[in-house]
């Protein structure tokens, strides 16, 4: 999956559950069969590999594929800050449900959702949850940063961590979905040098967010298992 500065190109790696540890329906491990053999050799290392085959489980499209980036020892480090207990925010309910229940059966990470510090009436420049970040970033410190819906709430994060306000996350997994803004909020992502996930173009979502962090939570916890 290659992309300009520096992301990391895709290999064909395989998320079987091989440490028998139960997060896996059979449904699930069947379907990652498929997917694998259908993508063939990507060249992603095995971290990319299940974010990879993940969200093509969850969205239904290889396609994806073609527009999946990574920066260099992204997944590495997302993995490392979920070991560590790290807090994992997103831009909706909806994405914060879906990680909940993997979180829980995991690392036990605090799940939020931004919606939690926004307020009651989104500003007239912006929305509800780009004018809840800064609060979000400042009470949940060192939080993985999901952004499946708004645009907004992406250039706000860049912004801030620009500005020194906030510290950089240790991952933004970036995936707002739409027409207005959308590509362009990645774009400026792509070059903030923060460690990153993202899917160009204009598809994405709540559900593909929630897909991406769910396999690095699962791949850290099997790797956990196998290294005993």
């Amino acid at each position: 999956m290659s992309a300009p500065a520096g992301d990391s190109t895709g290999g064909s790696g395989g998320s079987g559950d091989s440490g028998g540890s139960g997060l896996d329906h059979p449904i699930f491990t069947e379907s990652i069969r498929l997917i694998n053999g259908w993508l063939g050799d990507t060249g992603l290392e095995i971290n990319e590999q299940d974010v990879l085959e993940r969200l093509v489980h969850s969205g239904g499209d290889l396609s994806l594929s073609s527009e999946l980036r990574f920066s260099p020892g992204a997944c590495a480090a997302g993995i490392n800050a979920l070991r560590a207990g790290a807090p994992i925010l997103t831009d909706t309910a909806m994405a914060a449900a879906a990680v909940a229940p993997m979180a829980r059966r995991t690392y036990a990470n605090p799940v939020h959702s931004l919606l939690e510090w926004a307020p009651a009436v989104a500003p007239p420049t912006g929305t509800r949850t780009a004018a809840a970040l800064a609060q979000a970033l400042q009470a949940q410190p060192g939080a993985l940063v999901l952004i499946g819906s708004a645009p907004t709430a992406l250039e706000r994060l860049l912004e801030l961590v620009a500005a020194g306000t906030v510290a950089p996350p240790p991952l933004v997994i970036g995936m707002p979905v739409g027409f207005v803004g959308v590509a362009a909020s990645k774009q400026r992502l792509a070059g903030s040098g923060l460690a990153q996930i993202r899917l160009d173009g204009n598809r994405g979502g709540a559900g593909l967010v929630a897909a991406a962090v769910n396999a690095l939570l699962r791949r850290g916890w099997l790797d956990d298992i196998e290294n005993g």
